[in-house]
């Protein structure tokens, strides 16, 4: 009863006049959705009132990829795993699952564009899929190095002219570091100065890092960490709502900051 009184409730729905849906109605309306890709026009609509609210600029992206876990034990009724997910490695540890590729505003990092692909798929060979069309700069890990050498961009005849900004891996980092300013740098030791290296990933990780706002929302927030169905396509479909509703909870989160600051 209390549940029911809480879906009613959040639905709007009048007590007198009918009741709240049921789970079978829920799967209706979620299959309704995926048959008709309305998850990915709820995003388009979704940013298009954002950007009218000044929340979304253009000129840059951030790209990232997030591994979304899936079940990986063989006891169920198919006595196999999910055919459409895979394993992949992320550091020392293994995971079997999808991955979402995401692209966000580099400017206030709400999210544009959402792919989703098996946890094997580098990330790379997603990224160009990432970039809006008045993208004149994308800022993206080290897991997208040579993306600007590849044939799906070189080909294109938008995505050359774009400014690849793409961080070097540490250790390489710290080869071309040591190698052109090694003199300055054992200068820079000495009296106590911050590594150029550390320093310049910093700075590149604080723009980077807007994408991994949303990670946190949808992986923690929305406890979405784990793929509820089998199969990429309805996963990858409820993956886009979330990421669509993580953009109005960080557009709620910043209308309340500046209303408090003006009182």
């Amino acid at each position: 009863m209390d549940d029911s009184r809480a879906m009613k409730e959040f639905a709007k729905i009048d007590f007198s006049e009918e009741d709240a849906p049921d789970a079978t109605t829920l799967l209706q309306f979620r299959h309704l959705l995926e048959r008709n890709g309305l998850q990915e026009k709820l995003l388009v609509a979704i940013n298009a009132v954002l950007e009218r609210e000044g929340l979304i600029w253009h000129g840059g992206s951030v790209i990232d990829a997030t591994i979304i876990e899936a079940p990986c034990s063989t006891k169920n009724s198919g006595k196999s795993r999910d055919p459409e997910m895979a394993h992949a490695r992320k550091g020392n540890q293994w995971h079997f699952g999808m991955k979402a590729h995401v692209g966000a505003d580099a400017g206030t990092g709400m999210v544009h564009t959402v792919e989703f692909t098996a946890a094997n798929v580098s990330d790379v060979t997603e990224g160009s899929k990432l970039v809006r069309p008045d993208d004149v700069f994308v800022n993206a890990d080290a897991g997208y190095a040579g993306i600007g050498k590849r044939k799906e961009v070189s080909e294109d005849e938008r995505l050359p002219r774009v400014d690849w900004r793409v961080s070097p891996r540490p250790g390489k980092a710290r080869a071309l570091e040591a190698k052109l300013y090694g003199d300055v740098m054992e200068h820079l030791e000495w009296v106590g100065q911050p590594r150029w290296d550390a320093f310049t990933a910093y700075l590149m990780s604080k723009v980077r890092s807007k994408v991994e706002h949303c990670f946190y929302i949808v992986k923690r927030l929305f406890g979405y960490g784990k793929a509820r169905y089998r199969g990429l396509a309805k996963n990858g479909a409820r993956l886009r709502m979330l990421f669509g509703l993580a953009n109005i909870l960080r557009w709620s989160w910043r209308r309340d900051s500046l209303r408090a600051a003006v009182s």
